[in-house]
């Protein structure tokens, strides 16, 4: 590929903020997004932003008691678009953005911070009912339907005996149907758990020995395709989830993407094998992922495997010196992305001139 066929990163809109900012999502159909984080006098906030003429107008600014860590419209329908939210008291709260003075749902969701969210079932993406998973610094990963009060209809927690290990990131996927739906979760110590939510049971266990950052699914909606989980040691990896071999799990493919953590990995929307990683150098890196000529082979017993496929670098770009803490493509624009890091927020475009 030459340097004009080569995608773009260009920086739109570059802004400051007066608060640590901890996730930022679009609002769907939309050309608004919110960040959500904490101010310094240790409350929460979550901020409206419209994209108006190129540049940006807070439409909404709201205050609450706890810093807001993380959020998702993934189990929201398209009318409503409500945000939910984990907070560092372990609280989960959905709000109506145009009403947001008391959540529509709330529920004391963990011990303590919800450090990572993810919906499904809404916004027309997944079958099933809407549910929101949430992971937490006190080991349990619980799934909640925000139609049912108080009780999660899920809880993953370490067996008694096991050590309790902060929770990280939590992805939805296999959501192709009414019945079928998982939840991977990854931790600390660099575990990651592949939960069956129709079997009620825990499906595929990995280590990728250093810390979780984020996991993502290609699509929530489809038959397992493939996995990112990305790692505190610049690491990232690539799981090939068609074929899960009984005792050698998911074929994967490894790349050394950052100097430093890799914080968040995305799918782009339309079209899943490009992705985006974050790093801890303030750096975004795009990814084209290839498949193998055959996907699975035959191990030396005539049991099905899987085959891992490759990744490309195709562009990066510097963004800030501080470490990009989140990142969201525009579900709406192609090629659109908002990004935050610790001390900024940045909104950016990528170009891309391959299909």
């Amino acid at each position: 590929m030459s340097a004009f066929e080569k995608p773009q990163i260009i920086v739109h809109i570059q802004k400051g903020l007066n608060y640590t900012v901890f996730d930022c999502k679009w609002v769907p159909c939309s050309a608004k997004f919110v960040t959500m984080g904490n101010f310094a006098r240790g409350t929460g906030v979550i901020q409206l932003y419209e994209i108006q003429h190129g540049d940006l107008k807070l439409l909404r600014e709201i205050e609450k008691a706890k810093p807001i860590k993380c959020g998702t419209f993934g189990a929201t329908s398209l009318q409503q678009r409500y945000l939910a939210t984990g907070d560092f008291a372990g609280n989960l709260h959905v709000w109506n953005l145009e009403a947001p003075e008391n959540p529509v749902y709330s529920v004391k969701g963990h011990k303590e911070i919800i450090n990572t969210i993810d919906g499904v079932g809404g916004l027309g993406i997944g079958e099933g009912a809407p549910e929101i998973v949430t992971g937490s610094r006190d080991g349990t990963v619980k799934v909640w339907d925000p139609r049912q009060k108080d009780d999660p209809v899920a809880n993953m927690e370490p067996v008694q005996g096991e050590n309790k290990r902060d929770c990280w990131t939590v992805a939805f996927g296999n959501a192709y149907n009414q019945e079928e739906r998982v939840v991977c979760a990854g931790y600390d110590n660099g575990d990651i758990k592949l939960f069956d939510l129709r079997s009620m049971s825990l499906r595929w266990e990995t280590n990728i020995k250093n810390g979780v950052c984020s996991l993502e699914f290609d699509r929530k909606d489809i038959s397992m395709n493939k996995l990112v989980a990305t790692s505190l040691e610049g690491k990232f990896h690539v799981f090939d989830m068609r074929t899960q071999h009984p005792t050698k799990g998911f074929a994967s493919v490894s790349e050394k993407a950052h100097k430093s953590t890799v914080w968040q990995v995305r799918h782009l929307p339309q079209n899943r094998e490009l992705f985006l990683t974050a790093g801890g150098a303030g750096g975004l890196h795009l990814w084209k992922y290839e498949y193998p000529v055959q996907r699975s082979k035959k191990d030396s017993e005539g049991v099905e495997m899987g085959v891992a496929g490759s990744v490309s670098l195709l562009q990066n770009v510097t963004l800030s010196t501080q470490p990009i803490s989140s990142l969201d493509w525009s579900p709406d624009k192609r090629g659109l992305c908002i990004c935050s890091s610790f001390d900024q927020m940045v909104i950016k475009t990528e170009e891309s001139r391959e299909e």
